[in-house]
């Protein structure tokens, strides 16, 4: 009777252990993100609240239809290559000002234009001049990120082709949460 009152006791005392090692699981592995959730993404609306400043009482109608391009977003440690983060803030700030009426030129697709596998459509200085010719654009959206250690910085510039002039820019942070560190990663 005793060796079974010992058996009982030591069943009770692990699973009273494991189901303590079950709290501290983190929440977010027990559930999934929800079309709601998604939908209403602070990752989304921030960006296009960045375009929206960057654009505030831009006179569209002056580009007389002329395309806008828009370069992959870089980081400012190393210009060369991009992230899943440069590439997907380069998709957000096309489509979003493609939205608001810019002719956004979709510059991937052209053929004339190198692009280099993993790293998107990169528009160094040196190349804005004569990519935005070719493509008859006015205007190039411009852009770097860096990473910090609770938030990314992002950087970014609207530049008239014809002389290099910024003609506008903002400046806004990203929280380092779960999902800007995937993105961060190269790829």
């Amino acid at each position: 009777m005793k060796k079974r009152s010992i058996l009982a006791a030591s069943i009770a005392f692990s699973i009273s252990l494991l189901s303590g090692c079950a709290v501290d699981l983190p929440l977010i592995m027990l559930t999934e993100t929800t079309y709601e959730q998604a939908a209403s993404n602070r990752f989304v609306s921030i960006n296009r609240t960045a375009i929206d400043s960057l654009i505030k009482d831009f006179d569209v109608k002056s580009l007389e239809d002329t395309p806008v391009l828009v370069s992959t977003i870089v980081n400012i440690n190393d210009t060369r290559k991009s992230t899943p983060l440069g590439r997907t803030l380069s998709e957000m700030y096309s489509s979003y000002l493609s939205k608001t009426g810019f002719n956004v030129r979709e510059i991937k697709l052209r053929g004339d234009l190198f692009v280099k596998e993993e790293t998107g459509e990169l528009l160094l200085s040196r190349e804005v001049k004569d990519i935005a010719k070719n493509h008859r654009a006015k205007h190039v959206l411009v852009g770097t990120y860096s990473p910090a250690a609770s938030v990314t910085y992002v950087s970014l510039k609207f530049i008239r082709t014809e002389d290099g002039r910024i003609i506008r820019s903002f400046d806004y942070a990203l929280p380092n949460d779960r999902d800007v560190n995937k993105l961060l990663q190269a790829s």
